[in-house]
């Protein structure tokens, strides 16, 4: 049976095909799974947010997918290695959406170059975050973290993340630290790699569906820039969520769990509900995505000097946090 996965502690539903083979329409506005002429799952378009579809003979009809971009959500398409190649992402349907554009087209260098120092130290911080209090590693990362300048000119991000994977696993239980001693950071690699990427995809296409949510063009990136790139902006957008990612893998490998298979999978695309929190308040991440887009067309508009970067929520009180 196709996978559809509902998490109940968001407004917008993640739903997962990977198990077996499904074909998607639409009926009655209601994404429906078939196998054959079984209905394995419907569900309302309109509850839907993302949909990572990962088995190699999925098919689809051109409603459904006109459906779901539609009721704004985003179709995240995973390759033979079940890492996502393919994102669609709904075209704005706000009714400011030129004058958006435009403001983002005219932020001056300047605007872009502080709001990177915010990302990059807010990643930092994250990063540190990560590691023991106590550590030499979380302390030389705040140090860091307080020398960004503008634009990162002195490229302090970098510098961080040579310290940060030096010692991401170092604190793994003592049955299991000879296996993670050898773990290098690779975008291409395998493993713990593999689980990285596919949790950064993820994490990705929330953002993007986000910023177009914001009707903010998503290739229009603060600092990355790539012609090939239509995700820029994402990527700027995604840089202090990928310690989020990053300690949820390392629970996975911690239990075991190494492998990029329906389990791992699943335990990352719930990272979309994580309880988080920024300055203007407490809830799961899928929504608070929302408020960090909007903060930015805030300081593209210069009614605000931050972005309200969501991060972990601290409190011991989840009710409060939005969980």
């Amino acid at each position: 049976m196709a996978a559809a996965r509902e998490n109940r502690r968001v407004i917008k539903r993640t739903i997962e095909v990977s198990r077996e083979p499904a074909h998607l329409c639409v009926r009655l506005n209601q994404l429906t799974l078939k196998r054959g002429d079984e209905t394995v799952g419907s569900i309302p378009c309109e509850d839907i947010g993302v949909v990572v579809v990962d088995h190699p003979q999925a098919t689809y009809t051109h409603a459904a997918l006109a459906s779901l971009a539609q009721a704004d959500a985003t179709l995240v398409i995973c390759g033979r290695d079940h890492l996502p190649v393919a994102m669609l992402v709904p075209l704005a349907d706000h009714s400011q959406v030129v004058w958006r554009v435009r403001e983002q087209i005219e932020a001056g260098k300047p605007l872009c170059k502080r709001l990177w120092r915010q990302i990059v130290q807010a990643k930092i911080r994250a990063q540190a975050a990560n590691l023991a209090a106590d550590s030499p590693s979380h302390r030389r990362l705040l140090q860091l973290a307080s020398e960004v300048r503008s634009g990162d000119s002195t490229n302090r991000e970098a510098q961080a993340a040579k310290t940060y994977w030096s010692a991401w696993l170092t604190e793994a239980p003592d049955d299991r630290r000879a296996d993670f001693a050898t773990f290098r950071r690779d975008p291409d690699g395998g493993g713990a790699n593999a689980l990285l990427n596919y949790g950064y995809a993820v994490m990705r296409a929330a953002v993007a569906r986000a910023l177009v949510a914001a009707g903010l063009l998503p290739s229009l990136g603060l600092h990355h820039s790539h012609r090939a790139n239509a995700f820029c902006l994402a990527d700027d957008l995604l840089e202090p969520l990928r310690p989020v990612v990053d300690e949820r893998v390392r629970q996975l490998l911690v239990a075991g769990q190494n492998e990029l298979d329906q389990p791992t999978k699943a335990a990352l695309l719930e990272l979309l509900a994580v309880p988080t929190e920024t300055d203007e308040g407490r809830g799961p991440l899928l929504v608070a995505l929302h408020r960090y887009a909007a903060s930015l067309v805030q300081c593209f508009q210069g009614a605000a000097r931050r972005l309200e970067i969501p991060r972990p929520c601290e409190s011991a009180d989840t009710d409060a946090c939005g969980s």
